[in-house]
């Protein structure tokens, strides 16, 4: 599987994580969606937004980005802001 095969994930999302050195699913569910997200904010991916965060998370738990649970986002945010 590709990363643009998965759930929530594109063409432009499996090319922005291409460029930051995440090449599989494997690997994006190995760092989690909060790593995978830092490195493409340290890249400076043009247009990147929260919904890139929600959208890997989706990704990875294979549920629709829209259904992750306030309370998951609020989390996410939280092990973002530590970094």
């Amino acid at each position: 599987m590709r990363l643009e095969d998965m759930r929530n994930l594109g063409p432009k999302s499996g090319e922005w994580l291409e460029r930051v050195g995440i090449v599989d699913p494997g690997q994006l569910a190995e760092l989690g969606a909060v790593e995978a997200y830092r490195r493409l904010r340290d890249a400076g991916i043009p247009g990147l937004s929260l919904n890139a965060l929600w959208a890997m998370e989706g990704a990875i738990e294979d549920v629709d980005w829209r259904l992750i649970p306030a309370g998951r986002k609020r989390e996410l945010l939280a092990e973002l802001d530590e970094g």
